[in-house]
This record gives C-alpha cells, sequence and structure tokens, in this order.
C-alpha cells in the first residue's frame, strides 16, 4: 500500500515523498542493492509497465515540484513518462523523458508545467528530453501520478533504480555528482565506453589517416553524367530556365526545376556541418577527458563539447580546419550523389561551391511577444516590423541561383499541443492584441455577454475574453467559436510572414513551415501561401495518401524535411525515430523510403535528418542517435554510402515511371528515441 511519509534528511529537501508504489503491467521488484541511495530496483519485461502513487486530491496542490533519482541499466536509454491523472475526469498531463545509461539522473519536474505553456522542458544531465503532452490538468483534482516505461531495447528488459518520489514546495538542487556505475560514458575520441562494435576507431593514427585520405579524395567526387551542374536530371529539361529554382508541374507528375530549366528532384541532408556537440553540464565526469577544442552550438546557457571537432583538428590542424573539413563533406555529398545540402547547414560553404542549399528560418517575436508556447501576438503592432527584419535575413541570398529556398520555422511547440491556439492563448496570457482581436470577432457574432454565454453554454463574458487567465473547461459550443478563430489567428500569421519574405528575396521559394505530419484543417488556411508544403515525416514511407491529401488541400507539391534510420549496433544509446536491427537494413530502408517517394507524383525532394551521428551523451535536449552518414570520427558507414549511390543514381528514372522503386520488405522494429 501506498505511504506518504517524510522526506528522507540525506535529499535535503523540505517536503514529503511517496513511497510503497503499486506496480502495474509487467514489472518486478528486483531485491539487489541500488548504486543510488535510497533507490530500489525494478525490472520490466514489457513496455507501459510502470509505478503507480495513489495519494488525497489536492496533495499536489500544496507543493511546487515532484522529482526522484534514477539510473538506467543496460547500454540503451529507457523512455519513461511521469503522468498526472485527475480523479474520475480521464484527464492525463505527461512529461516524457529518457534516462542516459549507467548514469544517475535527477527528475524533476516543476507543476507549473500542467498549465501545458511549455513543449520541450531543459535536459539536465542525464534525464534527456523531458517533453510536455497530454491534457490540461487541475492539481486539486490530480489523486494519482504514474512513473511508467515506454520504451525499452526490442527483446530485452529494461532494469531501472529509482528513490522514493519528493514533493516539495521549494526546487530540488540539481544534481551535479551522478553515479557512474561503469565508469566513463565516452573515450577521448567521443566513442561510448559501455558498447562494443566494429566501427570503433581504436587509435590516433586511424582517425587522422583517414581524414586526411579524405581531403585528398576531395576534389575527384563528381556527380554522374545524367546530372546536370546544379544536380538536375539532364535527360528532362522542363522549359526554359528562370535562373532560380522553380516549381513545375509536368502532367501528373511535380518537379522543382533547377536554375537552367531542368528536372530536380531534391535529395538532400540536413546539418551539413560539424554537429556533434555534446552537452555535459552535471555530467562532466562522464567523460574520460574534456577537449580543449570545441565550442556551444547548441541551445541554452549549458556546457557544451564537440568531439568532432577535436577529431577534426587532430587530423588537420587547429588553423583552417574547417575549411577542410567543408572540402570533405561537400565532396562525400558529391560521392553519394546527395544534390542538396539540407536545413541547419553551414549553407555558406555551399553557396560559395555554388552546391544547391536551403535556409532555415525561425521567427523569435522579438517585439510583439508570445502568447501561447511559441505562437506569436500576431495582431500586436511591432509584428509586422518583427516580421520584416526577420525576413531582411534573405536578402544576403536573394541573387544566389544555388539558394534552393527557405523554410519559414521547424515543427512549432503550438502545433504539438492537444488545444487550439486561442484556447492556449486564452489560458497561458493575461493581455494581449490577440485577445483583444478575439474579442472583435465575437463581437461580430453576439451582442454582449448574454449572447455569447448562451451561445456557449457556459459563463462567459467579453471582458474575461480581453483581459484574465481563464477558469475552468470549455464547452465544445466554445471550442468551436475559438476553432473558428484559430483559423484566422494561423492564416494572418503565415500570410505575413510569407509576404515579407517574398518582398525580401521574390527569387526563390518558400518552402514552408516542416509541420510534423498533415495539418488539421483549421491550420490549412494559412499555408496557402507557401510553394511547397514540408513535412518531417518518421514513418516506413512517405504515405502516399497523405501527400495526395495535402495537395488536395493546398494545390502544392510537398518535400519531407526530416526523416531518418537508426540501429544499436554502431554504440550508440539510442536508434533514433525509425528502427532497423542492423546497419545493412538501415541501408535497405534509406532506398525504400527514397524511392518511394520519388515515386510519388506529389513529392519533390525527402532531406534525410543528419549526416552525423549525434554524440553518446546528447545533443542540447538529450538526442543520442545513430542517425548520421557519418560517426563521430567521420567514418562512413559503408552500407549507407552503398544504398545511397545506388538509390540516387535511380531517382531520376524512378521519377519519371521509367523504373520501378526498390521495395524490399523489411523487418521495422519498435521505436527508441
Amino acid at each position: 500500500m501506498l505511504t506518504i511519509a517524510p522526506l528522507a534528511a540525506a535529499a535535503a529537501l523540505r517536503g514529503e515523498a511517496l513511497q510503497n508504489p503499486e506496480l502495474s503491467g509487467k514489472i518486478r521488484k528486483d531485491p539487489a542493492p541500488a548504486p543510488v541511495p535510497g533507490a530500489a530496483w525494478y525490472v520490466a519485461e514489457a513496455e507501459n509497465a510502470g509505478l503507480v502513487y495513489r495519494f488525497p486530491a489536492g496533495a499536489l496542490a500544496k507543493v511546487n515540484y515532484v522529482s526522484a533519482d534514477m539510473l538506467a541499466d543496460g547500454n540503451t536509454i529507457q523512455v519513461f513518462s511521469l503522468s498526472l491523472h485527475e480523479r474520475g475526469k480521464g484527464r492525463v498531463f505527461r512529461l516524457g523523458f529518457s534516462a542516459l545509461p549507467q548514469c544517475s539522473l535527477r527528475m524533476r519536474m516543476a507543476l507549473s508545467l500542467v498549465d501545458q505553456s511549455r513543449w520541450l522542458v531543459d535536459r539536465e544531465g542525464a534525464f534527456l528530453k523531458p517533453i510536455c503532452g497530454g491534457d490540461r490538468v487541475d492539481l486539486e483534482e490530480v489523486d494519482e501520478l504514474r512513473i511508467t516505461l515506454r520504451r525499452k531495447a526490442h527483446g530485452r528488459e529494461a532494469r531501472f533504480c529509482i528513490t522514493p518520489v519528493s514533493l516539495t514546495t521549494g526546487e530540488p538542487p540539481r544534481l551535479t555528482k551522478p553515479v557512474l556505475p561503469k565508469g566513463p560514458l565516452v573515450d577521448e575520441f567521443g566513442q561510448s565506453r559501455i558498447h562494443e562494435w566494429p566501427g570503433r576507431t581504436r587509435s590516433e593514427e586511424e582517425l587522422t589517416g583517414r581524414i586526411r585520405a579524405q581531403l585528398a579524395a576531395a576534389p575527384k567526387h563528381a556527380w554522374p553524367s545524367s546530372f546536370t551542374r546544379w544536380g538536375g536530371w539532364r535527360e528532362k529539361r522542363l522549359g526554359e530556365g528562370s535562373g532560380f529554382f522553380s516549381v513545375r508541374k509536368d502532367g501528373n507528375r511535380w518537379w522543382l526545376a533547377d536554375p537552367d530549366g531542368y528536372a530536380f528532384w531534391s535529395a538532400g541532408i540536413d546539418c551539413v556541418r560539424v554537429d556533434t556537440d555534446a552537452r555535459i553540464d552535471g555530467i562532466e565526469s562522464a567523460l574520460t577527458v574534456i577537449p580543449a577544442t570545441g565550442g556551444q552550438r547548441g541551445r541554452g546557457n549549458g556546457k557544451f563539447v564537440n568531439f568532432l571537432t577535436a577529431n577534426l583538428s587532430r587530423a588537420l590542424g587547429e588553423e583552417g580546419w574547417r575549411d577542410k573539413w567543408a572540402a570533405i563533406a561537400l565532396g562525400e555529398l558529391k560521392r553519394l550523389r546527395f544534390n542538396t545540402v539540407g536545413n541547419w547547414s553551414d549553407w555558406e560553404y555551399a553557396s560559395k561551391a555554388r552546391f544547391p542549399y536551403v535556409r532555415p528560418m525561425s521567427f523569435q517575436a522579438p517585439n510583439c511577444g508570445r502568447i501561447y508556447r511559441d505562437f506569436p501576438d500576431v495582431w500586436h503592432p511591432a509584428f509586422p516590423s518583427d516580421a520584416a527584419a526577420y525576413a531582411a535575413q534573405l536578402e544576403s541570398t536573394r541573387t544566389d541561383p544555388a539558394f534552393i529556398g527557405y523554410f519559414l520555422m521547424n515543427e512549432p511547440t503550438w502545433a504539438f499541443s492537444s488545444e487550439l491556439p486561442a484556447v492556449g492563448m486564452l489560458y497561458n496570457t493575461e493581455k494581449c492584441h490577440t485577445r483583444e482581436e478575439l474579442a472583435r470577432f465575437l463581437a461580430g457574432k453576439y451582442a454582449g455577454d448574454s449572447a455569447l454565454a448562451s451561445a456557449w453554454k457556459m459563463p462567459a463574458t467579453f471582458g474575461a475574453i480581453r483581459a484574465g487567465r481563464w477558469k475552468g473547461r470549455f464547452t465544445k459550443e466554445a471550442v468551436e467559436d475559438l476553432r473558428e478563430f484559430s483559423v484566422r489567428m494561423v492564416e494572418h500569421y503565415f500570410a505575413m510572414l510569407s509576404q515579407a519574405c517574398k518582398k525580401a528575396d521574390p527569387n526563390h521559394l518558400n518552402l514552408g513551415m516542416r509541420w510534423a505530419g498533415v495539418p488539421p484543417e483549421w491550420a490549412v488556411r494559412g499555408m496557402k501561401h507557401f510553394d511547397v508544403f514540408s513535412l518531417n515525416c518518421y514513418m516506413d514511407k512517405l504515405p502516399l495518401d497523405r501527400a495526395q491529401r495535402i495537395h488536395e488541400m493546398l494545390q502544392m507539391p510537398v518535400m519531407v524535411g526530416e526523416w531518418h534510420f537508426g540501429a544499436l549496433d554502431a554504440g550508440l544509446p539510442a536508434t533514433g525515430i525509425g528502427h532497423l536491427k542492423n546497419q545493412a537494413e538501415r541501408a535497405k530502408a534509406y532506398r525504400v523510403y527514397l524511392e518511394d517517394a520519388a515515386a510519388n507524383p506529389y513529392c519533390v525532394g525527402v532531406h534525410w535528418f543528419t549526416l552525423y551521428d549525434q554524440s553518446a551523451l546528447g545533443r542540447f535536449d538529450g538526442e543520442n542517435y545513430n542517425i548520421g552518414f557519418f560517426d563521430v570520427c567521420n567514418r562512413p558507414y559503408q552500407e549507407m554510402s552503398e544504398a545511397a549511390i545506388l538509390s540516387h543514381e535511380r531517382m531520376y528514372d524512378v521519377a519519371a515511371g521509367k523504373r520501378k522503386p526498390y521495395d524490399e520488405k523489411l523487418e521495422y522494429l519498435p521505436k527508441l528515441f
């Protein structure tokens, strides 16, 4: 039976602790002593097993934080959720997170997060990628907390230890000295010390020899003769070139056209940069050595190192190594028959080399401010000037023929919410210009407070619409009005940004905002201002019906901004969002996805995420996936290289219907990310 006990003095916190949880699902307690003080071991045989803590409703309303120390055994990440359940209401708030293996963590959650104002929470040490999801809940009604194992390595049990769950009013301190049962987690080259695999780089001589050989070979790499100078298809010209990339439709088939007018299908790769940053604040002891070279490319105020930077400077010298790396990278892309440098890349190198590229953009709302997650106050008087300043960055490349186009943003966090933007605004922003516009919109439908309340079938006033944090739940009638206004919000947002960008740069393509899947109906109207609809699609293939549905709604082609597959045979603790059993199968999955997309008449390109594996210690948010064409030691995955060359040399014939796409049946394993 669950008990609520005074918190142990050793925790140095004031509060109570939830102890003796019920076990849910296929999980058992392990009596072996745990290396984390006060913790107990549990072994989960299956996913969705976990620990259940029940307590009187309202107990969490009296505190501000929940926390517990944990440690994941084994050599792969374990993915958990901390969920808060309202009694009898069915509403559940979830905080998902991952645990870095063989390194203890402190799971800390501010209970203020239940207002759903944030999506991604700051990573702390081995506490990886905390993400808010589920419903907004009322802490006065919450009477159950669960810690559930959501994902684990396929075919293996997951063993973890955890202390009692602490409930405190004060903020728990961060964990700065984690328990490391196996010692440091990475070696001097940034490779895992808790894995063994054939591709490990075993000496500095091997490392430097490989990179120097790549530099010597770089000038010799070239696209095949069937490609145009821009990577287009020499066999098919769609008309006179405009001098810039454009969108063309040839019968039932969408294409991009290169600056000379030839058909172009964009086979791209994201993050063409020295991109293995590891966030190490709080886990410095997990490193064998801390590289002297590196520097922060990540986000936030954390401490970062970059082992790829250190490895390249070892081989190429501390002066001028980055330019030499760029020569290697662009040479390797040509060897692999990629024709596009994708998002989040050092695109300046691509521009200089006349290698087709795209650019990322991100609207920061410096003056108009944000009203729900990253949605800006789009009726603020400063919004137009903020949009113009945002678009001005495109002026530097407006005459560059190698520049394909720009992504307005990537997966806005408001789009991950279960709430409409207008609903989230009312709950989280006390006063803003968009709320004033909402009041004007509703005034056009309802004569006064009584009419509004009658239509919504709930207490409601125009004063409460204009200002103050909304309390209570919305009726379905209210939600319908707020859905209609959310359409206006999104349309105004994307129209203003798109118009500002076209004014700053009328020559290049607006590639959309990299939505995660098919957009809901209420978000579509604003997307009609794009030239291409981009989506990030981490499925086995880009579904034809999904691309067709987007085309029906928007009358434009689609481009995949992110996709990938990983495996657990390359010395990393997580696979990525797609999971195959080994590198050979990962390579086959690459071919299946790319060639199927090329055969899709609505698709004009797919961009793999990313060029390099992520750090075994985790990037800024904790991702540590085997998703690269190269590892941290700049070693190419041979199977992936061969697959890319085969498919990229076939893609134009496949797109034109001359050859059938590669379609071997593969075993896609449960995801581990």
